[in-house]
């Protein structure tokens, strides 16, 4: 699905035409995305020869993000110039440092003195502070902050809504979950989670009275009574 998402904003939002996809052949399931071929990546460079083509290898944050930088590097053994995405609606500034294969999608925020590395994406909504530093093959999820001043080490993967204090380094291949807020240094390999929210012993049902609020009277308003 990312594959297919990325082929529609490159047809839509950038300077490439997207010729065809690729996937491995033990996952070919059809032979057509979004009117394109789809070919193994196996022989990719048969149907679709580096001297003539790019690719954009994006893939999630599967394996912690080793599977992307698996299939990055064998792209690049291939001969292959990988490209960028940068959303148009993207908030960057003209001296963001910046890899190959990195994606920065709509209403993400960069701000100026930010360094990328490469095979690193920056979902929807996210803000990385000034002065920040993404290594390699890190995935920055939708919604999430990252204060000025901050490193995240290569592989990492902060999760949506996450929130990273001002210069804190997270550790390489950190996990940190969604909505969990980084104050301090995290270690190598190190998962961070906010505990799981439990179930109430009532039922919603039951809660219908907690939630009514006093309807005023006059011009645009409803009365429940009669099932507006």
């Amino acid at each position: 699905m990312f594959a297919e998402l990325m082929g529609y904003l490159l047809s839509h939002d950038s300077e490439h035409e997207v010729v065809g996809f690729t996937v491995d052949r033990t996952y070919l399931k059809r032979d057509r995305v979004l009117g394109r071929p789809v070919v193994p990546f196996e022989t990719v460079n048969a149907t679709f020869p580096p001297t003539e083509f790019d690719m954009i290898v994006p893939i999630s944050f599967q394996r912690v993000n080793r599977l992307r930088a698996a299939k990055y590097s064998e792209a690049k053994d291939m001969g292959y110039r990988l490209v960028n995405y940068v959303s148009s609606r993207a908030v960057t500034y003209p001296d963001l440092m910046i890899g190959d294969n990195c994606v920065i999608l709509e209403n993400a925020v960069v701000a100026p003195f930010v360094e990328i590395g490469k095979d690193v994406t920056v979902a929807s909504s996210a803000i990385v502070g000034h002065h920040s530093l993404l290594m390699d093959h890190c995935f920055v999820a939708p919604g999430a902050v990252i204060l000025g001043n901050v490193t995240v080490g290569e592989y990492s993967l902060v999760g949506a809504n996450a929130t990273i204090r001002e210069e804190v380094t997270v550790a390489p291949e950190s996990l940190i979950g969604s909505g969990v807020a980084i104050s301090r240094d995290t270690q190598e390999h190190g998962v961070y989670l906010n505990s799981p929210p439990r179930p109430l012993a009532k039922r919603s049902n039951e809660l219908r009275t907690w939630l009514m609020w006093p309807v005023r009277s006059g011009r645009g308003s409803c009365n429940p009574a009669d099932g507006q």
